[in-house]
């Protein structure tokens, strides 16, 4: 949605019709986002098959070292997505909130979901190192 707060208090809300009107920016922070918890999730699948609890190719230790580390890899490529994902809308909100040409009433700060997806990029970074 898409909501203005008018001067007497009254809020007005859009609903948006159709993704493909959102701009591009949120559409490829979207799609950043979706390609992390994708990538995450076989991180996460590839790592556990690489932990030396697991019996799975407990015959090749090679083979087991090499799939922790391609495990942690990915959970670096996760991370990095989310995090230019992240930093590329908190980056556009900084840029919208000092332009003097928006309104007031328009103009949007970090939220919670911003301070999540930040944490969540270090977390996939600390576990991909």
């Amino acid at each position: 949605m898409s909501c203005v707060s008018q001067s007497t208090g009254q809020i007005q809300c859009k609903v948006y019709d159709s993704l493909l009107n959102l701009n591009s920016t949120l559409q490829a922070t979207r799609a950043l986002m979706v390609v992390c918890i994708l990538l995450g999730l076989i991180a996460i699948f590839v790592a556990t098959v690489g932990m030396k609890c697991m019996k799975c190719l407990e015959d090749d230790e090679v083979q087991k070292m090499r799939m922790a580390v391609i495990g942690g890899v990915i959970f670096l490529i996760a991370g990095l997505a989310a995090l230019v994902a992240t930093a590329w809308y908190g980056h556009r909100i900084v840029q919208e909130f000092y332009d003097p040409m928006t309104p007031v009433n328009a103009r949007y700060e970090f939220g919670a979901a911003l301070f999540t997806g930040w944490a969540a990029a270090s977390l996939c970074l600390l576990g991909g190192a």
